[in-house]
């Protein structure tokens, strides 16, 4: 997700990458505490001053740091242009736009950091989430690749493209977000803009609501068989997720991973492709199993509950066997990367060299 906003990392121990990965883990931690949340229930606490509000005087020190990075980053972009040595990226289209639409640096650096900050754990945790439900669903696992087989064949890669005529594949990916979803309580609370009323309920003018995404998606009248990894249960239904997202019966709705109202994710279609594409080429390419266990000789399959919390939820550490399908399966795959490298990437530095066929932004 990095590579889109802001520039391409080349390693997964860039220091630019941790700092933000460091900074939003503090404030994730921060926010998930119980006090964090008093002033909220006990407002008369917010004219305490500064000096007694521990919590509130360590957010504001966490988005001063999180602002400095931000800003270094976009910032950054635009003294590359103006040295002509940018590279392509959403920041730098980004800066070329800014006088015609007079937006601030302080506006323009949350944008492109927040993309990342949405977009760089959620897709990865699904997709961490979907991997544990191949090793323990086997079943599954084979249903797509068998659909995969034949409509895509072994002698390449499954493309965007091909998703109309890989209905398992859709269903697996649905499955995938509502199976494991990683913002179980929606991420962010909502509020309501002036007094209603949910069955015989009197929610107040200004009132937050936390959308509780996990008993909805274990709800067994919705949901038959909740904790199974079922894709089956949407059989028929070919509207994509972000589409569904925005159906106003929610009943019709597939799930609810992407949140609801007016702040539902901004990053929604483009969560749906990736999803899509690392849910094909994933099973694709690889086979995935439990691992053996040397003392028994028999097969040590995760355990399902053990989950990671937090605003992101995931599995806990966990073992799997993952191997190429073939060898012809393997290097169809390197050979795909090498391509992409040569068209895309400068030999020097890894950075794009140019930005792929629809992902510019459009023309002024």
């Amino acid at each position: 997700m990095l590579e889109m906003p802001i520039w391409r990392t080349t390693t997964y121990d860039d220091p630019k990458l941790w700092e933000f990965f460091h900074g939003f883990d503090k404030f994730s931690a921060l926010a998930q505490t119980a006090g964090a949340a008093l002033p909220d229930f006990f407002p008369i606490l917010q004219k305490l001053p500064m000096a007694l509000q521990f919590r509130q005087r360590e957010a504001a020190r966490l988005h001063a740091a999180e602002k400095a990075i931000y800003l270094g980053n976009w910032l950054g972009a635009k003294r590359a242009i103006t040295a002509g040595a940018a590279r392509p990226c959403f920041c730098v289209d980004m800066a070329r736009r800014q006088a015609g639409e007079g937006f601030s640096d302080d506006l323009a650096a949350y944008i492109a950091g927040t993309l990342f900050e949405a977009g760089s754990d959620t897709t990865a945790s699904t997709l961490n989430g979907f991997v544990q439900a191949m090793v323990l669903h086997p079943d599954a696992q084979r249903r797509a690749q068998a659909e995969l087989d034949a409509v895509v064949g072994p002698a390449r890669l499954p493309a965007v493209d091909d998703a109309p005529r890989l209905p398992v594949i859709g269903a697996c990916v649905k499955e995938a977000m509502r199976w494991m979803p990683t913002a179980v309580l929606g991420a962010a609370p909502h509020a309501v803009m002036q007094d209603d009323e949910y069955r015989g309920y009197l929610i107040p003018k200004g009132a937050g609501v936390m959308m509780n995404i996990w008993g909805i998606h274990r709800d067994e009248k919705r949901y038959p068989q909740p904790d199974r990894f079922w894709p089956e249960r949407y059989q028929g239904d070919a509207i994509g997720i972000a589409e569904s997202a925005t159906l106003a019966d929610v009943s019709k709705r597939d799930q609810f991973g992407f949140g609801a109202g007016r702040r539902i994710c901004q990053g929604m279609h483009i969560a749906e492709r990736s999803l899509f594409l690392g849910i094909a080429r994933i099973l694709w390419g690889f086979d995935i199993k439990p691992v053996i266990d040397e003392a028994t000789g028999e097969p040590k399959p995760p355990e399902q509950d053990r989950l990671v919390g937090g605003l992101v939820m995931m599995p806990d550490k966990y073992e799997a066997d993952i191997k190429p399908r073939s060898e012809r399966h393997a290097e169809i795959m390197r050979e795909a990367w090498t391509d992409i490298k040569r068209e895309f990437l400068d030999k020097e530095t890894g950075q794009w060299n140019k930005i792929p066929e629809g992902m510019d932004l459009p023309k002024l």
